[in-house]
């Protein structure tokens, strides 16, 4: 799986999907992580509703089945949400990557939650019964 961080010193998650320069993207699994990439953008990145900037940010993610970030505008997040990318703005600004991550990779070893389940998911073809669950514990929450 991979998810991905925008972030402007690979360290913590302190960058606005919108503008951003930098996104790592990290691949996941039960054994633990490494760094797939750094990918960087230029030009016009300034968050004042330009929608060009948006469409290279979305073709670099559209392998990840997560995007953490520390901020998003309603267009970009519907956009990356009809792609099957899940955005994340950590509780915590200060967290860092390799924070999340470590969580992320025992979360995985465990049992995950729905929101996570269901974005592993993906790819998969739809379990009805438990698409059924997921939706009965959330009404009755």
């Amino acid at each position: 799986m991979k998810i991905a961080f925008t972030t402007k010193d690979s360290i913590y998650i302190n960058a606005h999907f919108g503008s951003a320069k930098q996104i790592d993207i990290y691949d996941i699994s039960t054994e633990g992580y490494t760094l797939a990439e750094t990918v960087t953008f230029g030009g016009n990145l300034k968050q004042d509703g330009n929608e060009d900037k948006l469409v290279p940010k979305m073709n670099a993610l559209k392998d990840c089945t997560i995007v953490y970030l520390a901020d998003i505008g309603p267009s970009a997040a519907a956009r990356l949400i009809n792609k099957n990318i899940t955005p994340i703005k950590p509780t915590d600004p200060d967290i860092p990557i390799a924070e999340v991550l470590d969580r992320l990779v025992i979360t995985l070893k465990g049992s995950p939650p729905p929101w996570l389940r269901k974005a592993l998911r993906q790819d998969a073809a739809p379990n009805f019964d438990e698409d059924y669950i997921e939706t009965e514990e959330e009404v009755t929450v």
